[in-house]
């Protein structure tokens, strides 16, 4: 069959036959979501993301995820994260496309989303038509943490993921409603953000995106601004600055636009790719202090009251959100993926000596 053919409808496609296909591609994770129940559940119902607002005829999101590689958080900058970044989101697009490709020759009428962009008639922050994480909740991938990123049970938060929109009707995954993450009794995202910038089951953007997007748009703006004040003698010291390098490697490589702070990932518990890599060098860290003890208390503290119903209610545990943190609460799913770990390296240790 010649590449662009469009055979009509027949060949089967199912949702086991769509994730073996997005395996062979290349993804690491792949899930499901009904468009259907992504409609009826955006992430803020005063800014739907939701498939609708792209296509009427979307019947099912499939969401791929693929890891960002461990090793470039055991480095002594960012750069290596963020250029990790980058390749991580064209290996996505490519394989989604190529995906998208084969349904189309199959005469389901698919395409894709871009994995990072925003829409400017939404919220006042880098909101895109649909959410990543909400998809990948929804699709059964995982649940978002203490700081609304999602966190799988195989790579915690230190992934990407992007959807591909098709008016195939497939069975979609069940959501996990565990809490994937540990929470406010962790709270590691908070103890090691920069910016300060972690939330009781939120973010403050505009603070994350100092670190998280160094030469991201807001702050492209904040360079135009200084070089504009700055005397016509002077403008040639403002090129030179390293801030105008930034931009102008963010334009070539995507590198500190987005993603550029790694710490919340790095120090984060979740995923046996933490335990076998991470752990040693992500122990300790640097950032904690006193006051965001303190706070990481209160939290803890604010999450009794509200589980017992006789506190402040959360607003990221509202009735609305709970859905996308894990309506079950945490039950110990790190504890018991750190035991199944280590088990699981006692045997390969020992099959290794029984051959030598």
């Amino acid at each position: 069959m010649t590449p662009g053919t469009t055979v009509g409808q027949g060949a089967a496609w199912d949702a086991a036959r769509v994730k073996r296909r997005a395996k062979e591609l290349g993804a690491d994770l792949v899930g499901i979501a009904s468009a259907e129940t992504l409609n009826a559940f955006p992430p803020d119902p005063r800014w739907p993301q939701t498939p609708d607002r792209i296509s009427p005829y979307c019947k099912s999101v499939i969401v791929v995820a693929n890891r960002i590689p461990a090793g470039a958080f055991r480095c002594k900058s960012n750069v290596p994260v963020q250029y990790l970044d980058m390749l991580v989101l064209r290996k996505m697009d490519r394989l989604a496309y190529r995906l998208s490709e084969d349904l189309e020759r199959d005469g389901h009428p698919t395409f894709v989303t871009a994995a990072q962009e925003t829409e400017w008639t939404l919220k006042r922050a880098s909101y895109g038509r649909l959410s990543t994480r909400h998809l990948g909740v929804e699709a059964g991938l995982g649940t978002l943490g203490l700081e609304v990123n999602i966190l799988s049970p195989e790579f915690g938060p230190r992934l990407y993921l992007t959807g591909i929109l098709t008016e195939l009707e497939l069975e979609p995954d069940p959501r996990i409603t565990e809490q994937v993450c540990i929470g406010e009794s962790c709270s590691r995202c908070l103890h090691s953000c920069p910016a300060d910038a972690v939330l009781h089951w939120g973010i403050a953007k505009r603070e994350c995106a100092t670190e998280a997007q160094e030469f991201g748009f807001a702050q492209i703006l904040k360079f135009f601004d200084r070089m504009v004040e700055r005397p016509d003698d002077d403008k040639m010291a403002t090129f030179r600055a390293r801030d105008f390098f930034g931009f102008w490697q963010g334009l070539l490589r995507v590198v500190g636009s987005f993603g550029d702070c790694p710490r919340c990932l790095a120090v984060c518990p979740v995923g046996n790719d933490y335990h076998a890599h991470l752990a040693d060098v992500q122990k300790v860290i640097p950032e904690k202090t006193p006051e965001k003890v303190a706070l990481a208390k209160q939290f803890k503290q604010a999450r009794v009251g509200h589980d017992r119903g006789d506190g402040e209610r959360l607003a990221g545990l509202s009735e609305w959100n709970v859905r996308w943190v894990g309506p079950e609460g945490y039950k110990g799913m790190v504890a018991k993926q750190l035991q199944a770990f280590k088990k699981l390296q006692q045997e390969r240790a020992a099959e290794a000596a029984d051959e030598e």
